[in-house]
Parts: C-alpha cells; structure tokens; sequence
C-alpha cells in the first residue's frame, strides 16, 4: 500500500512546489498530480514537507549520559534510546552523534563514556531499536597524550563518517580570550584559580600542545586517508588556523571563529559548518562570528545542531524570516549536508530517494512538526 500527502509545500532542491508527493515502501515514488486506486491519502492542509534533517555534529547524546554534573547514567541504552527519540522528534532523521576522543578537562568523563555510546548505538541497531540512522563523528582533541590510541582503537567502525582536528589550549582559536576561558571555566566547573595557578594550567596546556597536537594531527590525517573518512577542522580564527587545515587536506572549516577565518577558507573551496543555535541566539555565546554574519557573507553551507536539536529546524525558519530563500535554507541542513557525508539516497526530495519527510507548519513564526517520516515508515 502506498501513501499519498496531498496539499502541500513540498520544499524541492531549487523551488517550494504546490502538490501531491507519493511514499512507495521506503522511497518518494512520485511527485505531482495525483492518483486514484488502493492508495491512502493524507491532506497536509497546506503544511510544508521538508527532507528529513542532517546533523554532522551533536552533542546531546551527553545530556542523557551525564545528566548533571557528576552524574553518569546507570543504565546507557536507556538514554541512548531517549536521546533517539529526542532527535526524531526535531525532524533528524539522520545524525552523526559527536563523540570525544581525548579530553582533559573532565576528570576523563568523556573517555569512559565512549566506549558505553559505541556499544549501546550499536546494540540498539542491531535489535531495531533505533528511530532514525546513527553514524559517528569523532571530536579528537589533539592535545591529549592519551588520544592515538583512542584514534587507533575505533577508525575502523563502519558507522565514522567524520573526524574534526580539535586544539582546546587556552590563549588560540576558542580560546583565544583568556578572560573569557577563565570566566567560562569558573562558571562550568566551579573552578577558582589563584593567579599563580591560572599561570600554572596554562603554561602545562601549552606544553602539552607542543608536545601532542603536531604529531597527532600527522597521524590522524593518514588513517583518515588510509580509511577515507571526512575530516573537519575546528574553531579556526586566523588565516594561518585555515591555510594549515587545507594544506592538511582538510576540506571542511567546522565552526570558524572570525570572518576573516571563514573568508579564507571560501576562498580556498573549504565548506563551512556552523551551529544552529548561535542563528537562534543572535549570536556566539563566546563571543565569536555569528552565523548569521556569516550567512550575510555567503560563508554558510551547513548548519548542526550542536547542542540543541530542536534548533535546526528553527534556524531554517529563521533565515527564512530574514529573506533566505526557503530551498537554500533547508539545503543547509538536507542536501549540503548530505553531499558533504556523501549520502546520494538522502537530503532532497526526489523520486527514487529515501521517503525521510517532516511535514512542518509555522505557528507564529515558530516551525511545528505534524509528521514524520523515516525511511517511509510514519513515527508521528
């Protein structure tokens, strides 16, 4: 049996089309007039029909893993599962959970949570219990001694679609703002320096930085080349950051910090990648280059949620709002995504493709999903 949505927008690579669109098994089957026979038929009433969103780059796997500070979830399928469902209920069908290989500044919490991610994605795969496709994207800090062997341990898993080159030291790219790091890392951590300890941490980060990041960025970027997996680099600020990360083969500038940065890296084919909240926020919490300055600039291709899912959809609606035109828009987080994993059966709205649809009305101005679709199969 197959599934008709009549009366919609449906939001098409290069135009919004009025119609009728046709869900066959798991595929668009058809757009266009529509047909007659033993078919079932859904009004959208007018609502836009959108390709399943893509997110490269989330977080939020962690806020079900640790749900305060100090607290590890006892039972990890069950907040896999939970942060599945919160996916699918912001219109991902598709994500690379961002998990972090090598990590300094949480007492090793991250590290240990990894291998729970790996195994408990993996189980609830195979026993179909996922809503929606989970890969992986590995944030590797380059600074920590303890992250090649992390590296060497996992770039086999078929589900790594994407590595990001992280440098965290305090004083360059993020960080470039000591103040603010220190701001930052009071309020996060409660952690109070003396002026000689602040000292101390820094001058041991930088060692650090000396010491590991040079051979780890060698050494990721061959097996990232030996097994063909996408590289991103991370919080580039300087034209120096962007000219290294490209002369490094890296093709993707994840969350530049500075105009001049993400101009560079336009200028040498780069995509750039930004977080859908800072559209939403008006602007990075940090202090950096706001998305939608970027925007401005032509200097965005692709948003992600990075620590809101609920904020992907709301972004496109945003830059709607603002006089982006709706396709291009929503390509950001469907078909540009898409090309830039190299998934060919996803991201657009095209007969042949995945059936991966929400169907989305503005209530206010705010996106509100009615239906979702993955891989042709209904969850709402």
């Amino acid at each position: 049996m197959s599934l008709q949505l009549s009366n919609a927008r449906i939001v098409q690579e290069d135009r919004v089309t009025e119609g009728t669109l046709e869900i066959h098994d798991a595929m668009v089957s058809s757009i266009g007039a529509a047909t007659t026979g033993r078919i079932n038929v859904l009004d959208c009433e007018g609502d836009f029909l959108l390709p399943g969103l893509i997110d490269l780059h989330t977080d939020n796997v962690e806020q079900f893993m640790h749900p305060r500070p100090g607290v590890q979830w006892p039972i990890p399928l069950a907040a896999l599962l939970a942060h599945d469902w919160e996916l699918l209920g912001a219109g991902i069908t598709t994500v690379l959970d961002a998990l972090s290989l090598g990590d300094y500044d949480s007492g090793r919490a991250r590290t240990a949570m990894l291998n729970e991610v790996i195994n408990g994605l993996t189980t609830a795969r195979a026993a179909g219990l996922l809503k929606i496709d989970h890969y992986f994207h590995f944030r590797c800090e380059l600074s920590d001694s303890a992250l090649l062997p992390l590296v060497e341990r996992h770039i086999d898993n078929p589900g790594l679609k994407l590595i990001s080159m992280m440098d965290h030291t305090p004083g360059q790219r993020q960080w470039h703002n000591l103040t603010l790091y220190r701001e930052w890392r009071a309020k996060k951590n409660a952690r109070v320096w003396t002026e000689d300890e602040f000292a101390l941490y820094i001058a041991e980060r930088r060692d650090h930085q000396q010491q590991y990041v040079p051979q780890s960025r060698s050494t990721i970027g061959c097996l990232c080349r030996e097994h063909n997996i996408r590289i991103a680099s991370h919080d580039d600020t300087t034209i120096g950051n962007v000219e290294e990360s490209h002369s490094d083969g890296i093709t993707i500038s994840e969350f530049p910090t500075t105009l001049t940065a993400a101009r560079r890296a336009r200028e040498l084919g780069m995509q750039i990648v930004m977080g859908s909240p800072n559209i939403i926020l008006g602007g990075s919490h940090y202090g950096n280059v706001s998305a939608m300055e970027l925007a401005d600039h032509g200097l965005l291709d692709v948003l992600t949620s990075d620590y809101v899912p609920g904020s992907l959809l709301h972004a496109v609606f945003a830059l709607a709002a603002k006089g982006f035109d709706l396709p291009e828009a929503v390509a950001m987080v469907t078909k540009n995504p898409a090309d830039l994993l190299g998934f060919i059966d996803r991201g657009r709205i095209a007969p042949g493709l995945r059936a991966d649809l929400i169907r989305v009305r503005l209530v206010d101005g705010v996106p509100v999903i009615r239906n979702i679709w993955v891989a042709g199969k209904q969850y709402l």
